[in-house]
């Protein structure tokens, strides 16, 4: 640690002491808002009240409760050992000065499927794309589950007035803050851009559509992530009259309500989040809710007519999003043609089931796959859940007339084998400079990849064009379905994976629940 440099920034709620880490400045633990517990449980983030003196910003404040998923799958951070607390509302920061450079900023929205995760997690420490990139990278916490996406308006009759999108008013109040702040930490409010992982890219892809969220960011970076991850009000409402069945509690009964400690929420969110499996294979009964409101109507609807006209966006998948989920799935293991029918059944409207089977299967058996059931549930499901999604932001944009970039992350995790292919997950390590030998490999040809994937995104958010010197000319996705394969031999392909997605040619993709 540089002991000759003061890590003091002064924000206008009062002066924060950090540290210097790799000659980089970092303040961890920053509240970007009132904390949300007592009597602002389930309530909009209020502002931060101002303190006095010299406020430390050296450790990670809390992090949304949360239970622990139902499979751990390789590379998933591990939160179990963080300070959990409703009391969460915090952000992070590392910059390279402290100075009025006005850097372009980062701010990173972690994933989870909306119920776990943290912006703690592992593969941001470092700064190693902060340093390359001479940026300032921010990560936020919000509030999850029922603590963040639950509506409890429609049965309460406003009395408890959460809508369910209280998780992405938090991301809002951080943008907010950040707006406010961020040139005391070396950054440019007026060059931000969104970034984020999973739920963290379904949540942009909210925030893409929210009229509260306009103009406080520029640029959007979706990575495995889309519009489609929202719910109806007759859903969310029924989800909150489940979860209160649950704790045996009458929707009149504010009191008991309130009065519920967090292990009671997290208990019956754990009990509903299990029948939700059951009955219909989803992942969680909370997300994002279209309120009429906080989120007017389907998000995909409202980028169309034009709700983002000002952001570019650059967005992506990897080739095998949820192959390790499904192949983790006990229910799958022994899962044949019938029921890959019964189960794609359940998703689809039934005259496409036979002909997406058919299809997907010829284009696996050309990739060198068996064609197995579970392969062909797998690569459906990636693509009914992320990529098709994801193809159709990219493609409003393109529409809309706004610059639209499409990826494809190719390259195959070493670990188990290479039975995890490019999983869900696996390009974020590389965009932070974070690879290890057993998940990401090493070596000369993946660390090159890693810097391919780090310039560019560097590049976009200086200018809204991930073309660089690495990489080279990287072409908006166009007429022509232009999209950046990244791979040991990264290039541009017009239109790849073609036949898989014009399957889905009419079929629509306003909403999917979490596989």
């Amino acid at each position: 640690m540089n002991a000759n440099r003061q890590a003091i920034a002064n924000t206008k709620n009062g002066k924060l002491e950090g540290y210097i880490e790799n000659d980089l400045f970092v303040f961890k633990g920053i509240p970007y808002a009132a904390q949300p517990v007592g009597d602002l449980r389930w309530m909009p983030p209020r502002p931060v009240k101002k303190w006095s003196g010299i406020r430390p910003a050296k450790e990670y404040g809390a992090i949304s409760p949360q239970n622990p998923m139902p499979v751990q799958a390789p590379g998933m951070p591990d939160f179990s050992k963080e300070l959990q607390d409703e009391g969460c509302l915090f952000l992070n920061i590392w910059t390279p000065g402290l100075d009025d450079a006005r850097r372009p900023v980062i701010f990173w929205i972690h994933g989870g499927a909306f119920i776990i995760g943290a912006g703690t997690e592992p593969f941001l420490e470092g700064g190693k794309l902060v340093k390359r990139g001479d940026i300032v990278l921010v990560s936020i916490n919000y509030r999850m589950g029922a603590f963040g996406f639950m509506n409890l308006k429609e049965i309460t009759g406003g009395k408890i007035p959460a809508n369910g999108n209280e998780g992405l008013l938090d991301q809002i109040a951080a943008l907010e803050w950040v707006q406010d702040n961020i040139a005391a930490f070396g950054g440019n409010p007026d060059n931000v851009t969104v970034g984020g992982f999973s739920a963290g890219g379904m949540s942009i892809g909210d925030l893409l559509s929210m009229p509260l969220a306009r103009g406080k960011f520029h640029k959007a970076i979706n990575r495995s992530g889309s519009t489609n991850t929202v719910t109806t009000l007759d859903n969310a409402r029924e989800m909150s009259e489940q979860f209160l069945k649950i704790l045996n509690i009458n929707r009149k009964d504010i009191t008991a309500l309130r009065a519920l400690k967090t292990q009671q929420l997290l208990d019956a969110q754990a009990l509903l989040g299990a029948v939700l499996r059951e009955a219909k294979g989803a992942l969680t009964p909370f997300m994002p809710v279209i309120d009429g409101h906080v989120i007017p109507d389907f998000p995909i609807e409202e980028i169309k007519k034009g709700s983002a006209k000002n952001v570019t966006v650059m967005a992506g998948n990897t080739l095998d999003e949820l192959k390790i989920s499904t192949g983790m799935d006990p229910a799958m293991r022994n899962l044949d043609d019938v029921g890959l029918l019964e189960r794609l059944g359940r998703l689809l409207q039934a005259d496409l089931v036979p002909k997406v089977v058919k299809v997907y299967r010829e284009a696996l058996k050309k990739r060198g796959s068996s064609g197995n059931p579970l392969d062909v549930m797998g690569t459906v499901s990636t693509d009914l859940m992320f990529r098709i999604p994801t193809i159709r932001l990219v493609e409003a944009q393109r529409d809309i007339g706004m610059p639209s970039y499409n990826y494809y992350f190719t390259y195959k995790s070493p670990a188990m084998g290479g039975i995890l292919g490019a999983m869900h997950g696996l390009d974020n390590p590389l965009l932070f400079g974070q690879l290890d030998a057993d998940f990401t490999g090493v070596g000369t040809e993946v660390e090159n990849l890693a810097l391919k994937i780090q310039d560019s995104c560097i590049a976009f958010v200086r200018t809204g064009d991930p073309s660089c010197k690495t990489i080279g000319k990287w072409p908006v996705y166009g007429k022509d379905r232009m999209t950046m394969i990244f791979d040991n031999n990264t290039r541009v392909e017009a239109a790849p994976y073609e036949a898989e997605r014009r399957v889905w040619d009419g079929y629509d993709f306003k909403n999917t629940l979490p596989l």
